[in-house]
């Protein structure tokens, strides 16, 4: 079910908890499926790191998400559902990517598809 969402997906919202180690390492499969099912390494994506409002009980560190972005070529951004921390800012994010991505595929799809762990 989850390569149907990804074939129809346009742009792609990798969100872990910052307060969940595990959640973070279960997110990089989830591109590698990503990517498989694209068949395209530059799908419009962003490395979403949540829970910004919950500091004091990190368990991923900034430097840890930024440097998993960069080694997949993406944009990072930590926010926070809860307090409305950069979450638009993150939607905008994804609208550019997807209208100014080329991709080797038809674009006719509508929606973003959004993983979160």
């Amino acid at each position: 079910m989850r390569d149907l969402y990804i074939k129809n997906g346009q742009g792609f919202l990798l969100v872990y908890s910052l307060v969940n180690q595990q959640s973070f390492q279960d997110i990089k499969p989830m591109r590698d499926q990503i990517v498989r099912v694209k068949r395209y390494e530059k799908v419009p994506l962003i490395l979403v790191g949540n829970k910004v409002d919950l500091e004091s009980e990190r368990e991923v560190l900034s430097a840890e998400g930024r440097a998993l972005a960069q080694e997949w070529g993406c944009p990072f951004m930590e926010t926070s559902a809860k307090s409305k921390t950069m979450v638009d800012e993150l939607f905008a994010e994804i609208v550019r990517q997807m209208n100014y991505a080329s991709l080797p595929e038809k674009q006719d799809q509508c929606c973003t598809t959004c993983i979160v762990q």
